[in-house]
């Protein structure tokens, strides 16, 4: 069984005992976590699928929150020839890492 399910602007199909790492949520190491905007809900083998418009109507998908931390360092370089413009920044992105436990359809 696996869900599309949307958060933090983005999309990701999660199945249950699957890691994934998302943008990051409020709430301490150990907390559970619901996603209510499920997309999609199939049971795997492509007979039972359901779609919302846009999302399935009750369904969720519920985790636990395993670590917060920080993405890798991305550089923002910017120049403009012949002008003696130039602006180097770092950024990283602050993520948390969900385990999902269950898919309620």
């Amino acid at each position: 069984m696996y869900a599309v399910i949307e958060t933090g602007g983005k999309q990701y199909r999660v199945e249950p005992g699957q890691t994934v790492v998302v943008e990051k949520l409020g709430g301490d190491q150990g907390d559970k976590v619901e996603f209510d905007r499920v997309l999609l809900v199939s049971s795997g083998d492509g007979a039972d699928v359901k779609v919302g418009t846009p999302v399935v109507g009750g369904a969720k998908v519920t985790g636990a929150i395993v670590e917060h931390g920080l993405g890798d360092k991305l550089i923002v370089f910017k120049f403009r020839r012949r002008k003696n413009y130039v602006r180097r920044n770092g950024h990283r992105q602050e993520y948390t890492a969900v385990k999902i436990d269950g898919i309620v359809a």
